[in-house]
Order: C-alpha cells, then sequence, then structure tokens
C-alpha cells in the first residue's frame, strides 16, 4: 500500500480554495489557520499498519509529542494506534482522547515519583531511562506495586546523524543507559537477572536526519541485548519498544523513505525482531503526521527592502518555530496561492516569506523563488502536522490560530472540522496570569 501523493495535493488545494470561499480565511478576522487532512491521515495509519507482518505482534504508539491535539490523537486511536507520552500533560491529552491504558507507553528522561506511580498503577507501559529511576521503581514494586509492562531504555550508543539536537544515540547523549560505557552492560545484566518484572527493552536512536541504517543498528543492539538476558532466563524479555525512526522528506509531497522500507531495512539488521519471539512496539510520529497538516496565511502586506521582495504574513515562529530559529535543519517548502485561494499563476521572483513575531530572524523562507505575492493572496506552508501549529510558540502573545480537519468528497466537496478554535484575546489574557489581591 502506498500514499496516493497526487491525491493529496489535490486535497490541498481543494481545501485551500473552499477554505477561502467559507470565510474560513478571512483576511480581516482569521489571517492564519491550519488544516489537517483527515483522509491523509486514515490512509497513512493503515500504510503503517500494512508495513509490518500479521506474524509479529505490534503497537503502533503515536508519539504525542508530535501532535498532541486529543481530537488528532482521537483519530489516531480510531484508525487502530496506540500512544506514547513523555509528560503528564501528555498522558492526559492522551486519557481525553480515549486511549485504554494499556494501549499507552510512558517515556521520558525525567519522570517523577508519582508519574512512575501512576504508570503501574494504571498498567501504563514504563520505560526507565536510568539506574536511579530503576532503583525508584524497585520502591514501588515493594510496596505493592504491579510491574507488568516495565523495561529499560538502552543507549546503543551508535552514533548520531546529520541534526545532533534530534539524535539520541550518541556518546554522551541524555537518553537511556550507556551500553557502551564501562561496566553498563553487565550491571544491567545483573539488574534484569535480580528483576523477573523487567520483561521488556526499549531504544530509540532518532527519526529526522537519521538513516535508516543507523536506526536499526541501534535496534540490533537492543535485540541483542535482550537475547543475552534470555539466554540466563529463558522467555524474560517478551517484548521490545524500538521507538520511532522514520525520517521525512521535505522536499516533496512524497513519502520517503516508507514505512515499508523502514521495515525492510530492520528485517536485514535484527531478523530476530519479525521471528514472532518478541512483541513490538513502534513510536512512530512525524512520520505520521508530517505531511497531513499545513498552515495557510494571508499575506497582510508586501515590500522591498534593499531590492528584496517581502511578503509579511501571518505564520511565523509562532507556528513553525524550529524552521525560524533553525531554517538549515529544518527547511520547509512554501506554496503561493492567489487571494480567492487557487494556485498562482504570477510571474516567479525571489522573496523574503516573514512572520508577524517582532525579531527580524522571524522568517519561514529566505530569498525563496516563488509566484509574485500580492497583499490578501495566501501563502502554504505544507508538512506542518507534526511539531508545528499543534506546539504553538507563545511569543509576543500571540493567539493560536485555528485548527480545521477537512475531508474531500468524491464529488470535490469540502467539508470542515473544528479541531481547536482560534483563541480569543480575553484567553491569551487569561493565560497570561493574575495579579493577587495582595499586590493591588
Amino acid at each position: 500500500m502506498t500514499h496516493d501523493h497526487h491525491a493529496r495535493r489535490i486535497r490541498r488545494d481543494r481545501a485551500v480554495h473552499a477554505a477561502v470561499a467559507q470565510d474560513l480565511l478571512d483576511p480581516h478576522a482569521t489571517p492564519v489557520a491550519a488544516f489537517v487532512d483527515l483522509q491523509g491521515i486514515e490512509q497513512t495509519a493503515a500504510e503503517l499498519r500494512a508495513a509490518w507482518p500479521r506474524e509479529t505482534e505490534v503497537l503502533h504508539a503515536f508519539a504525542a509529542k508530535a501532535n498532541p491535539m486529543v481530537p488528532i490523537l482521537a483519530l489516531l486511536l480510531r484508525h487502530g494506534l496506540g500512544c506514547e507520552v513523555s509528560s503528564p500533560g501528555e498522558l492526559a491529552q492522551a486519557r481525553a482522547a480515549g486511549f485504554p491504558m494499556a494501549r499507552v507507553v510512558l517515556d521520558s528522561p525525567a519522570k517523577t515519583q508519582a508519574e512512575l506511580a501512576v504508570a503501574l498503577r494504571d498498567g501504563i507501559a514504563l520505560n526507565i531511562d536510568n539506574f536511579e529511576e530503576l532503583e525508584r521503581v524497585d520502591r514501588l514494586v515493594a510496596d505493592g506495586a504491579a510491574a507488568v509492562r516495565v523495561g529499560v531504555r538502552i543507549n546503543p550508543q551508535v552514533g548520531i546523524g546529520s541534526i545532533e539536537a534530534m539524535s539520541t544515540a550518541g556518546r554522551t547523549t541524555k537518553f537511556g543507559i550507556a551500553m557502551a560505557d564501562p561496566g553498563n552492560r553487565q550491571r544491567l545484566l545483573a539488574a534484569y537477572a535480580a528483576r523477573p518484572w523487567l520483561r521488556w527493552v526499549h531504544v530509540h536512536v532518532g527519526s529526522q536526519g537519521i538513516p535508516l541504517e543507523l536506526n536499526a543498528a541501534g535496534v540490533a543492539e537492543a535485540v541483542r541485548f535482550a537475547q543475552e538476558v534470555n539466554a540466563r532466563r529463558d522467555g524474560q524479555i517478551e517484548g521490545i519498544d524500538i521507538g520511532g525512526g522514520l525520517p521525512v522528506d521535505f522536499s516533496t509531497d512524497g513519502d520517503s523513505p516508507t514505512f515499508a522500507d523502514h521495515v525492510a531495512v530492520l528485517r536485514d539488521a535484527a531478523p530476530e525482531l519479525f521471528t514472532g519471539g518478541f512483541k513490538v512496539v513502534t513510536e512512530y510520529g512525524r512520520s505520521v503526521m508530517t505531511k497531513n497538516g499545513f498552515i495557510a496565511s494571508r499575506v497582510e502586506y508586501t515590500k522591498r527592502t534593499g531590492g528584496r521582495a517581502i511578503a509579511l504574513t501571518h505564520a511565523g515562529a509562532q507556528v513553525a518555530a524550529r524552521t525560524v530559529f533553525a531554517p538549515k535543519s529544518w527547511p520547509l517548502r512554501v506554496l503561493a496561492y492567489d487571494r480567492h485561494g487557487l494556485p498562482s499563476t504570477a510571474e516567479l521572483e525571489v522573496q523574503d516569506v516573514a512572520g508577524p513575531c517582532c525579531f527580524a530572524g522571524d522568517l519561514v523562507a529566505r530569498e525563496r523563488k516563488l509566484p509574485r505575492l500580492a497583499t490578501e493572496d495566501i501563502v502554504v506552508v505544507p508538512d506542518t502536522g507534526a511539531y508545528y501549529f499543534s506546539s504553538p510558540f507563545q511569543y509576543n502573545s500571540l493567539p493560536m490560530p485555528p485548527v480545521f480537519g477537512f475531508e474531500v468528497s468524491d464529488g470535490d466537496v469540502v467539508r470542515f472540522h473544528v479541531l481547536r478554535a482560534a483563541e480569543s484575546l480575553d484567553e491569551v489574557v487569561a493565560r497570561s496570569g493574575v495579579l493577587p489581591a495582595s499586590l493591588r
């Protein structure tokens, strides 16, 4: 099964045009909004499930950090996914979305005593990050807590990819127990031997900027460690959580690599993962949602500075912080539509596309050749369904934009659903605090 990328582009074009027709991008009221392709989510989830062999018992736990919006999580649950969470907030969002706790995985390098107790009480899969955390769990188990799905995260130290901040298996990475550090492997083997309730192993090498082969090398190390544990106590390790690991191509509408590509590389590097001896958990996030969301903004003004054309829009760092602050690592495409929501046919020109934030670097595109933008034209920033509008940056107290899910019927009728209403100015003020009576 492969995603129809041409159909994805058509749905996006139809949605932009319909959003204008239905006043969802009113230049005077809602000049910026985000959109989620609901049919795309369904297709992506189906592709993920189909990529893994039926004989392998797999829980695909969507990494909530990629898009923790409750309606998105609820849709992914409906389409057969579980949920991986890394904070009390994400866990609360997963609960609100309706996930059974048996389909939830908790990862975090800094879990509190209370978080650990809740995870054990509710049967949430728990990946322990370090030896001190293991001691905390020991005390909870000694006090009667049930250790149903507990494992330890290892750092296989296989190396970093092209984006160091996204690489989680370097020599000094903060996550997990470093397996190549002197004494750690034997100490961890002894920890498993002393705790029959440690039944899982977790590894995550990173995703964006990580070659599939590097990811697979980390998974292979986790499999080898599991086999060592099982050689000492047969069947103790029942499952391996392989984390995420699928980078996204931000330069096209295509999916490259695919979930099937990842599985093929894993088969070569760690064939024992597919023999039926281990349950598997995946934690794909970015690769599930990126292509299924986009941001659209009206152009408020255009100007020329130093001979350069600049389009001033309402989509900047507040919805695309990664690209604004690290454009070389997180480049995004920018698509130009006319004021009616149709793909622009204007003459090409090198332009900057700027956001509304009050600092000079708030640009989503620098010196980009695009159809010449004019006031009230629409700039679309695709591939933003993960880590962008779902986690807004609150600089300048800009309100969160509305988020609309959309479906396109066979007759090209577009139906929109409000997934998150536009934040009001009253709500902006409310989240900025209340002056206590003692200071009035």
